[in-house]
């Protein structure tokens, strides 16, 4: 069947960016005890989402509304924009797939950091764009580093996280704004905040929504615990939000979906408890490291990445013996972050099986 593809398409590698626990799970034919590798929220969705989703299953014979309207009008009032400042896609997954169709040809240059959200590198690579990664300064994304890589190559497109996906650190809001000041005019900025909602104060940077050349990302997957509901949007200026509406799937939003975010976001008492219980198992995920002799290094997400104190040959064993026993986790994919291993935050359960499994997985794995 290759044949009918474009050169481009046949000669991408038939790979995905990860391998979902089900997947492993039917390879080894061991369940998972405790699964702690996709930084999804063991804490789950507000009751009220539930119930939401629930009645709106009855109506799942018809498409979910294409403008997602009610949906947006909340997500603006939420973040004092205007529905026209906001694009809703099927999670930031999905919304970078846009972007990248909507802004690359082939060759044109991308600029990311190595070892960050090997996602974005997909949908890159899928549309012929040309990667520039910098290295990371220590445990967190080099703002500086991005910048000068794009001025210098010409970058179209720029991707930051922050907090940051695998090592969970984070810059202040100041350093954001730095960047977003010092942006090539040439250069359109992803701005990933994923795990915003479960950040310290003063993470989250003051960016006018006006902006020309930032698209802030959003998803209801971590804090909210709706991770299975597939729902992100976008945050930016309203000629660049209405873009999305020339590519995008009109109906690729379930009304499933649409109801189970749009009660999530109007409960926010839930998301406030959830943030309680995300720095608490902080706390106890980080203590279970150091008394295994490991170095927990500092969350600003819902996982808590740890250094395992070798090279990344040594943090695989570690990861393989975990899932020899039922606990499922991933890790950085490239040196020096991986020497880490990298530990999705759960509930006490979860957490129990993990303080039981790690003793024998890093005596396994030497």
């Amino acid at each position: 069947m290759s044949r009918f593809l474009t050169p481009h398409a046949a000669a991408l590698p038939s790979t995905v960016p990860f391998t979902g626990p089900e997947a492993l799970e039917r390879r080894t034919g061991v369940p998972f005890r405790a699964r702690l590798g996709a930084n999804e929220s063991l804490f789950g969705p507000s009751p009220r989402a539930v119930a939401a989703m629930q009645a709106a299953a009855t109506g799942a014979w018809m498409y979910g509304d294409p403008e997602n309207h009610d949906l947006k009008q909340t997500l603006a009032a939420h973040h004092g924009v205007t529905p026209a400042h906001v694009a809703v896609g099927p999670g930031i997954d999905g919304l970078l797939g846009l972007v990248c169709r909507l802004v690359l040809e082939p060759g044109t240059p991308v600029v990311t950091s190595l070892g960050a959200y090997p996602t974005f590198n997909f949908h890159v690579a899928g549309y012929g764009g040309v990667l520039t990664r910098v290295p990371y300064r220590g445990d967190h994304e080099d703002p500086e580093a991005l910048l000068d890589a794009a001025l210098s190559g010409g970058a179209k497109l720029i991707y930051f996280a922050n907090p940051d996906n695998p090592m969970g650190s984070h810059h202040p809001a100041s350093v954001v704004e730095e960047m977003v000041a010092n942006l090539p005019a040439h250069s359109l900025l992803i701005l990933d905040e994923a795990y915003a909602d479960l950040a310290p104060e003063g993470t989250v940077p003051v960016i006018a929504a006006d902006h020309p050349q930032v698209i802030r990302m959003r998803t209801f997957s971590k804090g909210y615990g709706l991770a299975g509901a597939r729902v992100g949007y976008a945050i930016t200026n309203p000629d660049l939000a209405l873009a999305f509406d020339k590519v995008r799937d009109h109906f690729g939003m379930s009304r499933i979906s649409q109801a189970g975010a749009l009660a999530a976001l109007q409960d926010q008492d839930w998301l406030k408890a959830v943030q309680a219980r995300t720095i608490a198992a902080r706390e106890r995920l980080a203590a279970i490291a150091k008394a295994n002799g490991l170095r927990p290094l500092p969350s600003a997400t819902n996982f808590v990445t740890v250094d395992c104190g070798r090279d990344g040959d040594h943090a695989r064993k570690v990861l393989a013996e975990l899932g020899k026993i039922g606990v499922f986790i991933r890790m950085p994919g490239v040196a020096p972050l991986d020497r880490c291993i990298r530990i999705s935050l759960g509930d006490d359960r979860a957490l129990d099986v993990l303080e039981e499994s790690l003793p024998p997985a890093l005596r396994a794995a030497g």
